[in-house]
């Protein structure tokens, strides 16, 4: 396993994770999209506050609706609040999009990893013509 990556990941050849190294790994997934969610509502936040002039506790719920994909709360007043709007909800779209698959990576990753390992065992039961010894 190469620990020079952003995420390092184990390769065909190498054996799978043990599950508390591939719970560990999933955990800081989990934690890494959590922290892309809290600053995705400070973003949210601080830009209704600005262009809106909404209250805190305003802001926190408009860009709560908006990053959740329910949509905004109330009518905006302002241009400058509508194109913050439009631009936090498409950035916030692919939030979600990516966050889901921060999180889905270790677990697909170790399904795939697991039946490669199946499947790299199986070529072992092969005869040296490459087919399969056992009766079909």
């Amino acid at each position: 396993m190469s620990e020079n990556r952003l995420f390092p990941l184990e390769k065909r050849g190498d054996a799978l994770l043990s599950r508390p190294e591939f719970f560990g790994r999933l955990a800081l997934n989990v934690l890494g999209a959590g922290v892309l969610v809290l600053i995705s509502m400070i973003i949210g936040m601080a830009g209704y506050h600005h262009f809106e002039s909404m209250s805190w506790v305003d802001a926190y719920v408009n860009a709560a609706m908006i990053l959740s994909g329910m949509g905004p709360m109330g009518e905006l007043k302002t241009e400058g609040g509508k194109i913050f709007a439009g631009t936090y909800a498409l950035y916030s779209g692919l939030m979600v999009v990516f966050s889901t698959g921060l999180i889905l990576a270790p677990i697909a990753h170790r399904v795939i990893h697991k039946f490669n390992l199946e499947d790299d065992g199986d070529d072992a039961k092969k005869g040296p013509d490459g087919k399969s010894g056992r009766p079909r």
